[in-house]
């Protein structure tokens, strides 16, 4: 055998390594198929949304210093956001929280630390919600917590674990553990 012909193959075979070792190297960043390394299609900064049910009319409003939209699915998380609930009358529930979850069809949303909840400006019976998390159905007018839930409104503080609500009818019901601090001074 000639020398040439062995060089030809020696740079061959290292062509075909590296060029194997680079292809194997690029499908090793591809993403997994839980959707890890998968980039969100878009990211909201400093914003207002406005969303609407299925018959039109507000469901809630949205704001927020930031907005993502889940990798590899149609869902937002959401930093420090402020929601804007109507209730019958017109008037807005007034419900912040560090986190923020919202499912793709706007129906569920879910809030997550040092969540606190303003009744309407105005309420004749101002009410203040306070919990580490909360689910909210905004079709449904709708609220719900499985974490301690403290209420406090004049005169009067309720605490208990777990929590049902009904937003468009100001009812809510503490499901255990409830205590009742009633104070008619303050009212």
């Amino acid at each position: 055998m000639n020398w040439r012909l062995w060089i030809i193959l020696a740079l061959l075979a290292g062509a075909l390594l590296s060029g194997w070792f680079a292809w194997r190297g690029d499908d090793a960043d591809a993403p997994a198929e839980g959707g890890e390394g998968l980039r969100s299609d878009y990211i909201l900064r400093d914003f207002e949304v406005v969303t609407l049910d299925s018959t039109g009319q507000e469901s809630f409003s949205l704001r927020a210093p930031e907005l993502h939209q889940t990798p590899g699915a149609r869902t937002l998380e959401l930093a420090t956001p402020l929601f804007l609930m109507p209730d019958q009358h017109g008037s807005r529930w007034e419900v912040r929280a560090r986190t923020g979850w919202v499912n793709e069809k706007s129906t569920l949303v879910q809030l997550r630390g040092d969540v606190v909840a303003d009744s309407p400006m105005g309420a004749s019976r101002p009410t203040v919600l306070r919990t580490e998390q909360l689910d909210v159905h905004p079709e449904e007018n709708r609220a719900t917590s499985e974490a301690v839930v403290t209420i406090t409104t004049p005169g009067t503080t309720m605490r208990g674990t777990g929590m049902e609500a009904d937003l468009a009818s100001k009812r809510i019901q503490l499901l255990s553990k409830v205590s009742l601090n009633n104070d008619p001074t303050r009212r």
